[in-house]
């Protein structure tokens, strides 16, 4: 439940008073601070953010693998959804249902996009999943989803997505389906013109506003206009479930074809269309989880402070700032109380290229407070000096780990409701945003 803020004449008394150390493994402890934190926050949440820091950083996620489990086993959570590619997410939720291959090695990098599945955590992460879900006295079996969208630095080719959506229908009415596939197949060429990766600096060498690429969009809409019309027939005929499956595919297909298309047209927009793109497939593809996820339990949907905050993102690309407003944005808008967000902020990570943070910043005053972590909630600034927290210094940042782009500020306290902060944090080999 929402708690009144206590009013707080100085940030170091707050911190002082609310602060809730914790160590990931100390059993207990840890348990009883999550517990906490959960309790503080709206009954209504259907989906809660964690966000890292940076990426790389083990620690991060050897928290969240923590907090996962503790909110599988005492608050009602079925799912976990991460920043990895939504359609290759059911590989390893297969493997985490004991379908499909027996090992993780067989799906570490089909099912995951960003080389994330080479992380010791990650791996730790679906064995864990994988053993409760073969514990019988589990009878409610928990889910992993990726919620990314197919683009990043290099956009996917539609066609694997497109043949979601086109399998279903050929499923379900074998005539119908083909003459989708013959309209649609001739117009996807090859994917590594898709795929080409200087397509995502240089918009003359991306094939999204060709003749071919435009008539696919077309027929996309098509699918999409004739999965809904048929709606009735194409359920009676298979289920909800596999139909509102297959249409979900078709429209991120017209999404990623957008983006194919924007990567194709020279503007001075063209890297915050397509980062803003991102973002609402991002939403679009959490919001399905969070339906398909309804009546078992609720989800935990875990990316980089910087997708799930809810202020507008600002970054630096090349020789300008560039603005989109992330994921975090579009789920408090569309969920409102029942989206909530955990920040997290590292104190050092000399690994990370990232040194003590300065006298007086955020990070600074946390890590004096004693850890190895802790948890504090924001209240959303209220009841906090609003003088103190607008004059905030932040601290520098990292020339090392690209993906350490924001240190906490001033607006951390209205873009998250918790922050957990760590000490320090190890790096596990991959860094990308």
């Amino acid at each position: 439940m929402m708690h009144a803020a206590k009013v707080y004449t100085t940030l170091d008394d707050w911190i002082a008073h609310e602060a809730i150390p914790f160590s990931p493994d100390a059993g207990p402890d840890f348990n009883a601070a999550v517990d906490t934190v959960i309790d503080s926050l709206d009954g209504a949440v259907d989906v809660l953010g964690f966000g890292e820091a940076l990426h790389g950083g083990e620690e991060v996620l050897v928290l969240r693998n923590q907090l996962f489990q503790r909110l599988v086993e005492a608050h009602g959570y079925s799912a976990i959804a991460i920043e990895s590619s939504f359609s290759q997410g059911p590989i390893v939720n297969a493997y985490v249902l004991g379908r499909g291959p027996a090992s993780y090695e067989a799906v570490q990098d089909a099912g995951f996009s960003h080389g994330f599945g080479t992380s010791a955590a990650n791996r730790a992460l679906v064995e864990w999943m994988r053993h409760y879900n073969t514990d019988p006295a589990h009878q409610m079996k928990i889910q992993f989803y990726g919620f990314d969208s197919p683009t990043d630095m290099i956009a996917d080719s539609p066609r694997r997505i497109l043949h979601v959506a086109l399998d279903y229908l050929s499923s379900v009415d074998k005539t119908l389906g083909q003459e989708y596939r013959e309209r649609i197949d001739p117009l996807l060429g090859q994917d590594a013109a898709w795929e080409n990766p200087d397509a995502a600096l240089d918009p003359t060498q991306a094939i999204g506003r060709t003749p071919q690429a435009s008539a696919l969009r077309i027929e996309t809409e098509e699918l999409i206009s004739e999965l809904r019309m048929q709606r009735p027939a194409l359920v009676m005929q298979s289920d909800e479930s596999r139909y509102l499956e297959a249409v979900h595919y078709a429209v991120m297909a017209r999404q990623l074809l957008n983006y194919h298309a924007t990567l194709a047209q020279p503007s001075a927009k063209r890297p915050a269309r397509l980062l803003g793109i991102r973002a609402a497939m991002m939403a679009e593809n959490l919001t399905y989880i969070v339906s398909r996820e309804q009546g078992r339990g609720k989800v935990l949907a875990f990316a980089h402070n910087s997708h799930l905050k809810r202020g507008k993102v600002q970054w630096q690309w090349g020789n300008e700032e560039i603005h989109w407003w992330p994921v975090g944005s579009h789920l408090h808008e569309l969920f409102g109380r029942r989206y909530a967000v955990i920040g997290s902020a590292v104190g050092s990570s000399p690994a990370n290229g990232i040194g003590q943070p300065e006298a007086g910043t955020l990070e600074a005053r946390f890590t004096s407070a004693g850890g190895p972590g802790l948890f504090i909630p924001t209240h959303q600034g209220q009841g906090l000096p609003a003088e103190e927290i607008a004059a905030l210094p932040i601290r520098s940042g990292s020339q090392k780990n690209r993906s350490y782009t924001e240190p906490l500020n001033g607006h951390s306290f209205t873009d998250f409701d918790w922050l957990a902060i760590l000490d320090t944090a190890t790096y596990n080999g991959w860094g990308h945003f």
